[in-house]
């Protein structure tokens, strides 16, 4: 019955993934109790490959650099956070979700590269700002821009509207999430 109804189903799928097989076995496994919704674990799985995969491709764009992913998430983090331009070390290790000994040992290579500065604070002396240079501004730049590129190869296969479409029902996930209560 099983290998019926999975027949079917790629019947009706003019492709498929590996993301199909695993929602099988899922379903043979749960057979008994009909508890797996194969929609919803389809739709989470690839969502999980798809993030996997570009923290696979961004690792693999900084292997071997200098510049690490770190220090570009480090100068993203400081350029687009809600301090943009400068922040605290406090701050950046707040956005970051790291630890201030994490953030400290990043702000400590930018800083030998010259791609920030930090300064006491003249308000507040025990204040320390962090600012990116000019050329931690160019770093950034380019290092966003090969990032984006990557981003529309990853969704190369999609055109204007599929993409507009996917961004209209990952928005719905997303505003529903808000009124959810969290999870156990």
């Amino acid at each position: 019955m099983a290998r019926v109804s999975r027949a079917i189903c790629l019947a009706r799928a003019s492709v498929t993934d590996e993301v199909d097989e695993h929602v099988a076995r899922w379903q043979r496994f749960w057979a008994e109790t009909n508890g797996v919704d194969a929609n919803v674990e389809g739709a989470i799985t690839r969502m999980w490959h798809i993030v996997r995969t570009m923290r696979a491709e961004s690792a693999r764009a900084f292997a071997g650099s200098p510049f690490t992913l770190e220090d570009y998430q480090t100068l993203h983090t400081l350029l687009v956070q809600p301090y943009p331009v400068e922040a605290t070390p406090a701050q950046l290790a707040e956005a970051l979700h790291v630890t201030r000994a994490a953030v400290t040992s990043r702000l400590d290579r930018l800083a030998d590269a010259g791609l920030i500065t930090r300064d006491v604070d003249i308000a507040d002396r025990r204040r320390v700002i962090v600012r990116p240079t000019a050329a931690g501004r160019a770093a950034w730049d380019h290092n966003v821009h090969e990032g984006m590129a990557r981003e529309r190869q990853l969704f190369s296969a999609l055109d204007a509207e599929d993409m507009r479409q996917l961004n209209a029902i990952l928005r719905k996930v997303i505003r529903s999430t808000r009124h959810q209560p969290p999870l156990p």
